[in-house]
């Protein structure tokens, strides 16, 4: 076969969830796979982080407009190649794709109502972007591929896809992640934050504001991804600015520095109110971080119902949930532990093996 990848952005810098998730099961593939040719389409970026082999190869298609870059030069490019499919990893694909279909639709957040106001211009227009051209795109699909059950279900009872041609294909975590980036000493709490509500970051700043009364240690909040001004500004509107200097506003934080983060955590708090699956939590567990788990959309799927879970809407039981961890070292070990085995269910081994199933029985299919 020759198969054909939109891998867009994963040559960018700051790499985020759906990059990652191609990228390392194309990383997969080109070991697995030496009988099918790959053509993987990617926007320029200074992060070469995929290389060729003998049958894969990377054309760059010169543009970082993402519009252009999907809807003229993917569809043209594809054309030129003739692939026996193509498969667009991130949500959304051409119209006029050229050739057979597949669809990674990792969630459907874009259709559904805004729980908040967003102040990016860019996630704004993402939104708008993926509204328009996702029911439309689904129509020319031969399948779809999403990351849980629990969004499969999102799909369908949003009426976008019939049951049967959703194939849940689970999102690993990467072999970095591992018991050696386990410390002793465990330093702070972490929280992957984001301006994005889903996130719920106000209702997890409040949990550790009342964690931070109560504690006896008081350990400081590692905050990625956030301000400084943007984190204080969450403060005074829950009305604990005084909190500003135990909270560690540490920016973006690079893959590479991912292992040892999780692994000085004291706990990692996956708090949000709606996720589609959840990598950090499955990374958190693999370093040996006790997880705070929100009880909402795919993250309970994905903990399983043996993790520490909690009300994402109850900054308080977020709270207790902390202190019983700090407090309670048998319920801190067993949730360590717990974390360990959870993670052997995931791979991206896994993912890329069912992807390459689902490539060769569509196009057997033709």
């Amino acid at each position: 076969m020759k198969i054909a990848v939109e891998a867009q952005r994963i040559f960018r810098v700051n790499k985020h969830g759906m990059d990652f998730v191609v990228l390392e099961i194309l990383r997969v593939l080109q070991k697995i796979d030496t009988k099918n040719e790959y053509f993987v389409f990617v926007a320029p970026g200074d992060d070469v982080c995929l290389e060729e082999t003998a049958n894969f190869h990377i054309v760059t298609l010169n543009s970082n407009f993402y519009l252009y870059w999907e809807q003229y030069l993917l569809p043209k490019a594809v054309r030129e190649i003739k692939p026996d499919i193509l498969h667009c990893t991130s949500n959304t694909a051409p119209l006029f794709p050229g050739c057979k279909l597949l669809l990674t639709l990792h969630d459907i957040i874009f259709m559904e109502r805004k729980t908040g106001s967003n102040k990016s211009a860019y996630q704004r227009l993402g939104r708008i972007y993926r509204r328009f051209f996702v029911p439309k795109v689904l129509k020319k699909c031969s399948r779809i591929i999403t990351v849980s059950n629990y969004e499969k279900v999102q799909i369908v009872s949003a009426g976008l896809e019939k049951p049967e041609r959703i194939k849940v294909i689970y999102n690993g975590f990467g072999k970095e992640f591992n018991v050696s980036a386990a410390k002793d000493s465990r330093e702070y709490i972490l929280f992957l934050g984001s301006p994005d509500p889903k996130k719920n970051t106000v209702r997890t700043l409040e949990a550790y504001s009342i964690y931070y009364r109560e504690s006896d240690r008081k350990l400081p909040l590692k905050v990625a991804d956030l301000s400084r001004e943007n984190v204080l500004m969450y403060l005074q509107s829950i009305g604990c600015p005084e909190i500003i200097d135990s909270i560690d506003c540490a920016g973006y934080i690079s893959h590479d520095e991912l292992p040892a983060t999780y692994g000085g955590a004291a706990a990692f708090l996956s708090t949000s109110v709606r996720e589609s699956f959840g990598i950090p939590q499955l990374e958190a567990m693999a370093c040996g971080a006790p997880v705070v788990v929100s009880n909402a959309s795919a993250l309970p799927e994905i903990a399983g119902q043996g993790a520490v879970l909690v009300d994402p809407f109850s900054p308080k039981d977020i709270a207790d949930a902390l202190l019983r961890l700090e407090r309670d070292d048998k319920f801190r070990a067993d949730a360590v532990q717990y974390g360990y085995e959870r993670v052997k269910m995931f791979s991206w081994e896994n993912a890329a093996r069912q992807t390459l199933e689902l490539y060769e029985s569509e196009a057997g299919s033709n």
